[in-house]
């Protein structure tokens, strides 16, 4: 029977159609989280050690530029997930993730996740599977933001 943040975990878009026992492990590692606007999740080159799953608000996600200061990729927000960061070692934040406005998200710890992961494999490659189409997501914007910013040079 999921408890607790499991009914908010099995809505979420990243989570849907996952198995209960699987929602189960996800929850003991999950707990609320809330965000001012301005307020930082995550800063490159930090340890990851969380991720999450924006219930409500926006979050900038952008990069340090040289000369450019910070350069948003994409603004995310209610349904996305924020970092895949806490599963790929080193488990640093590659780029900063900044509350727009005022954020709900439920956060995941990393380390909780990792070992879960390694004791059921079935879970660890679903979530794999899951974390690599947010990864696939946000290379894109990525992708797009760069041939904004350089694509009309000759």
């Amino acid at each position: 029977m999921i408890r607790g943040l499991g009914p908010i975990l099995a809505e979420h878009h990243m989570l849907k159609g996952l198995a209960p026992e699987h929602l189960e492990l996800l929850t003991g590692c999950a707990a609320n989280a809330v965000f001012q606007p301005g307020e930082y999740l995550i800063r490159e080159g930090e340890d990851a050690k969380t991720f999450y799953l924006l219930r409500s608000g926006k979050i900038a996600i952008e990069i340090a530029a040289p000369g450019k200061g910070s350069v948003p990729i994409q603004t995310i927000g209610e349904n996305e997930v924020l970092g895949w960061s806490w599963l790929i070692p080193p488990h640093q934040w590659r780029f900063d993730g900044r509350a727009v406005e005022l954020t709900r998200a439920i956060a995941l710890d990393g380390e909780c996740l990792r070992g879960k992961c390694s004791e059921d494999h079935r879970f660890g490659y679903e979530m794999l599977l899951r974390i690599t189409q947010v990864m696939t997501k946000r290379l894109e914007a990525a992708r797009l933001q760069l041939m904004d910013l350089y694509g009309s040079n000759p």
